[in-house]
């Protein structure tokens, strides 16, 4: 910068030329600037859908991992599918280490530091030198290249250690190499009912009561919406740290309507965390209570507008929702009487009780829409409406219209 500041200043007195060519100077820079903050929203030929995110779960910036490490993906309001898979609204994730982006435009390179995950993987282990390492997160479509706007995470710095256990000190308790501790059925992002048995799975490491003295063992411990606590010092017993000293291996608890947050963390005789620590994945599920399940008007009705039972469409379709006698609001409004559209593509109703999936059986319209474009394969279809509210969760009693069977041809004849 410093010979352009030497130019600028030579030029000063020049009379108005010399100001001209300061103007053009920076007029360069700021078209230079806005090119470069447009390469960085725009990708390749494939759009992302409004609002999708990718992240790191259960990853925090500045943390400090063990030399293997296992990564799992997190993506929000678009769909993951296979490389060379043709379909809307969906993208295979790619980890970036130690590199910046690559041109948004054009595949994303295939090497050491471009890891490719064509085959729809949501985990992925990788192994890491001692020393501080950068990930990112990037979408690709089906030939891998970046949507548009492209899809990214935040770039994390992470901090490999030595070895595992000065990476993940703990108590004074070793673990047994390759020891996990995992929820047996239960997956993150689950929606489960408000009383829930809960499955503690177990590797390579054996169950015993609390102030048991045995090698290699040690008991469970469910953390409920918390962090994780000094992993030198006894785990606290209190309504966010359950303690399951007996031994058990399952436990039955009830959690309030809404999302929460679920880990075990082992612990030795003394409920002091083993060294190197064993801890599940951080998940995050929905607990439902079909008590509260919004009420609607008993004469309340969502219908497809101008579309028929046996109708024949173009595989781009548009579709127009109709309701009768309750309003449309966004998901994430709360209002009486109110709730946004959901369209089943050969599906079976989903449980009432619970929000409604979001894949691509299952379009959500959470926008409030009253229309929408969709993609459908060539051939024969159900189609069926059903509103949800704020929570995507059915109405008491549920809205919805009757399926109708459609036929997809290319002409639309």
């Amino acid at each position: 910068m410093q010979p352009m500041n030497e130019f600028i200043n030579a030029t000063i007195g020049r009379g108005k030329s010399a100001k001209s060519v300061v103007t053009l100077l920076v007029a360069g820079v700021a078209v230079a600037c806005v090119a470069f903050a447009q390469d960085q929203r725009t990708g390749g030929p494939t759009a992302a859908s409004p609002g999708a995110e990718v992240y790191f779960i259960d990853l925090k910036d500045g943390a400090t991992v063990p030399t293997k490490l296992k990564l799992y993906f997190g993506l929000r309001n678009m769909g993951v599918a296979p490389a060379g898979s043709e379909r809307e609204n969906s993208g295979h994730h790619h980890l970036l280490i130690d590199t910046d982006l690559p041109p948004l435009n054009q595949p994303i390179p295939n090497d050491f530091n471009h890891l490719h995950f064509g085959a729809g993987q949501t985990e992925a282990e990788i192994t890491l030198k001692p020393g501080q390492h950068i990930l990112q997160l990037l979408m690709g479509d089906k030939d891998h290249i970046p949507h548009t706007s492209p899809v990214m995470s935040q770039r994390l710095r992470v901090n490999v250690a030595e070895g595992p256990a000065a990476a993940l000190a703990g108590g004074p308790t070793p673990s047994s190499p390759g020891a996990e501790v995992y929820f047996a059925d239960l997956k993150n992002g689950a929606v489960i009912s408000p009383k829930v048995t809960i499955y503690f799975g177990l590797k390579n490491m054996g169950v015993a009561p609390a102030g048991s003295d045995r090698p290699n063992s040690g008991h469970h411990h469910l953390l409920i919406d918390t962090d994780l606590p000094p992993l030198d010092q006894p785990i606290p017993n209190d309504f966010n740290h359950l303690h399951f000293g007996g031994g058990q291996t399952e436990a039955e608890v009830t959690l309030k309507h809404g999302e929460h947050t679920l880990q075990l963390l082992f612990g030795d005789k003394d409920h002091i965390p083993h060294t190197p620590p064993l801890m599940s994945l951080r998940i995050k599920v929905n607990v439902v209570d079909p008590s509260l399940r919004k009420p609607a008007p008993a004469d309340a009705r969502v219908y497809f507008v101008g579309l028929q039972n046996g109708a024949v469409l173009r595989q781009n379709a548009t579709i127009r929702f109709g309701l009768v006698n309750m309003g449309v609001a966004p998901a994430g409004i709360e209002k009486p009487n109110t709730g946004h559209h959901h369209l089943l593509i050969d599906a079976k109703l989903p449980p009432f009780d619970q929000p409604i999936p979001n894949d691509f059986n299952h379009l959500h319209f959470g926008a409030g829409q009253t229309e929408a474009t969709v993609t459908l394969p060539l051939g024969r279809h159900t189609l069926q409406l059903l509103l949800g509210d704020e929570n995507h969760v059915p109405h008491n009693p549920p809205v919805m219209s009757k399926p109708l069977r459609v036929l997809v041809t290319r002409t639309g004849r």
